[in-house]
């Protein structure tokens, strides 16, 4: 996908990469809306990560690298809320925002361009068999992912998304342009965390 497109946006105190999946409970009338249309027309939502606000209620201000998303299944949940999962599709930055009555946020947009698929250096083998081990412990939609062990940018991109990061140090391996250099990154910050 390239040039710029105006697509609905979903703020969240929560950072989604291409190629990952986000499942959601939604009961906002706007969200509601936003889904059932997106639906009807086979659209994409922008998943941003908020930079202060809240999720409910009022507009909150965000970031302005986010990831366009597909609604990849949907039900209606046991406690009659929509449950949703958004599955990850490609990086975009956000060139001018509105806010429609309803409280939406709309968003112009530039999709960034994919990151080169790169193989998993050696000093990085041991962030994949710690990505099978979380992996293998998760339920749906997570353990049903097809793996792509070998490739920097999706095993990156699930480890950014799983480990207990803080979400800003989320928001900068997002912004990441080399797949490799987000591993070392990641090995890093588990260092860091390792240490305290």
């Amino acid at each position: 996908m390239s040039g710029r497109q105006i697509i609905p946006l979903f703020p969240l105190q929560t950072v989604l990469f291409p190629g990952g999946v986000l499942p959601l409970r939604i009961f906002e009338p706007r969200y509601l809306d936003m889904i059932s249309d997106c639906l009807r027309h086979d659209r994409g939502i922008g998943v941003v990560l908020i930079r202060n606000g809240r999720e409910g209620g009022g507009v909150p201000e965000i970031h302005e690298l986010g990831t366009l998303s597909c609604i990849h299944y949907w039900h209606r949940r046991r406690d009659g809320l929509l449950g949703v999962t958004l599955k990850g599709e490609q990086r975009f930055r956000v060139q001018a925002t509105e806010v429609r009555e309803d409280g939406l946020m709309l968003a112009e947009v530039t999709y960034l361009p994919q990151l080169v698929s790169a193989g998993i250096d050696a000093a990085h083998v041991h962030l994949v068999e710690l990505l099978r081990q979380i992996l293998g412990e998760l339920e749906p939609p997570w353990s049903t992912l097809p793996p792509n062990w070998e490739d920097a940018e999706w095993v990156s991109g699930r480890l950014a998304e799983l480990l207990p990061l803080e979400l800003c140090d989320k928001q900068a391996l997002l912004a990441e342009n080399d797949a490799r250099a987000r591993l070392e990154a990641i090995a890093r910050q588990l260092a860091g965390l390792e240490l305290e």
